[in-house]
């Protein structure tokens, strides 16, 4: 059972009964393939988590408050099958309590689990993916849940959105919706991508951020940056107009891949999930959302059960 609390909160705030808000660890680093070290990642993150400010400036709120509970982690690591599944399971559990789930990985596999659960859970959603890598594989080194498969299942089952991507393979875009992929060459020179992207999303969006997605000026500490990504700023402001536009269902953070004597990178990704939690509670009730969204996982037991028979066939 974890006794450590997020941030460091008191605990009024952390408990999973009053809490609306529900964060898991995965620190899992199977699949990975040049640099080793995303399944310490949960760890520096809580560690800057508890070092940071909780006052936020920008929306003038303390979002602990609406309370975050700190799940135990998900520590299958037998298979990346196995990982997949444990994790769809936990988070899955989470949604059905009517809690705001949110996932810190852990290498990007772990978000086939967590997309799996939120589209067996509610209608019609789009996930967006911030990545500097497409992820489209349908199998890496003899698995569908490589990280380097991270978003095939979810171009195939929901309204898939990427941004941010500057590396891929060939064979990636037989599977990409290129209308629906901004690319990061593409979006340095045209700032409207951020409107277009938004008016391509359906009500219920998921994120999914790669770390990679940030340039690595910014972002050093993953296991493969890429130059050339986002900033700070333009990131920001691209997350806020999704949440004020769009029903934010649910995200997940991954692959920081920490570095004992780079300590920003933990503190990026520890203050960039603080300003996410910040802007989806800004404005609205999560509990209204979720009434009036949620819809239980047997009226949408057979869909990504009947995916992964179809691919298994």
């Amino acid at each position: 059972m974890n006794t450590k609390t997020y941030a460091g909160i008191e605990d009024q705030y952390s408990k999973l009964e009053s809490s609306k808000i529900v964060l898991i660890p995965v620190p899992y680093d199977g699949t990975s393939t040049w640099q080793k070290g995303a399944d310490n990642g949960p760890e520096a993150f809580l560690n800057a988590s508890e070092n940071m400010e909780l006052y936020d400036i920008e929306t003038k709120t303390e979002v602990y408050k609406q309370g975050v509970f700190l799940a135990d982690p998900v520590t299958e690591n037998i298979s990346p099958e196995l990982m997949v599944d444990a994790v769809h399971q936990t988070v899955k559990s989470y949604i059905k309590k009517n809690k705001f789930v949110t996932t810190f990985g852990g290498e990007h596999s772990v978000s086939i689990g967590t997309i799996r659960a939120f589209n067996e859970c509610f209608d019609n959603i789009t996930v967006l993916q911030l990545d500097a890598h497409a992820d489209l594989r349908q199998t890496y080194q003899g698995s569908k849940c490589n990280h380097a498969c991270a978003l095939y299942e979810a171009s195939q089952t929901t309204n898939l959105i990427q941004v941010g991507i500057r590396s891929m393979d060939v064979i990636e875009t037989t599977v990409m919706d290129q209308d629906k992929t901004y690319f990061a060459h593409e979006m340095a020179e045209d700032d409207s991508w951020m409107d277009s992207a938004i008016d391509q999303m359906t009500e219920n969006v998921y994120i999914t951020i790669d770390l990679d997605a940030f340039d690595p000026s910014i972002m050093p500490s993953t296991g493969t940056p890429e130059p050339g990504g986002l900033l700070w700023y333009e990131t920001l402001d691209f997350l806020r107009q999704v949440f004020e536009e769009k029903n934010v269902i649910g995200f997940d953070i991954v692959e920081l891949c920490p570095n004992p004597d780079e300590k920003s990178s933990d503190f990026l990704a520890a203050k960039l999930y603080y300003k996410m939690l910040s802007y989806k509670f800004l404005n609205e009730d999560v509990d209204d959302d979720f009434d009036s969204n949620f819809n239980e996982y047997n009226d949408k037991s057979n869909k990504v059960s009947k995916f992964n028979d179809d691919e298994n066939n």
